[in-house]
């Protein structure tokens, strides 16, 4: 069976940082396209931050861009997100999201992820 876990969220002060951690189990994802995206109450789900299978590639929002930094260790199977600097509109449940496909391109669709993990709440105060 696979699962995406993510870990790593918590409340914070504004201007603080968190890193956020995905583990994958059940099979390996690594040359599988990964992403980060969050849901914030009464709003939709967006695009945070995407990686390709390599590693090689990466996209951001730009909400987050210059902010937030994902990373991929293949070998562990598992996905980061740093986020610095953050502010209150950071504030969501942030998923993590996985292709089943081997990609080389970065992907910013939730519709093309076919795995997603239970999300990890983030809270940031002011």
């Amino acid at each position: 069976q696979v699962q995406l876990v993510e870990s790593g969220g918590q409340l914070v002060q504004a201007g603080g940082s968190l890193r956020l951690s995905c583990a994958a189990s059940g099979r390996t994802f690594r040359w599988s396209a990964m992403g980060w995206f969050r849901q914030a109450p009464g709003k939709e789900r967006e695009f945070v931050a995407g990686i390709s299978g390599s590693g090689t590639y990466t996209k951001y929002a730009d909400s987050v861009k210059g902010r937030f930094t994902i990373s991929k260790d293949n070998a562990k199977n598992t996905v980061w997100l740093q986020m610095n600097s953050l502010n209150p509109e950071d504030t969501a449940v942030y998923y993590c999201a996985a292709d089943r496909e081997d990609t080389v391109v970065v992907i910013t669709s939730a519709e093309r992820y076919d795995y997603w993990g239970q999300g990890t709440q983030v809270t940031v105060s002011s």
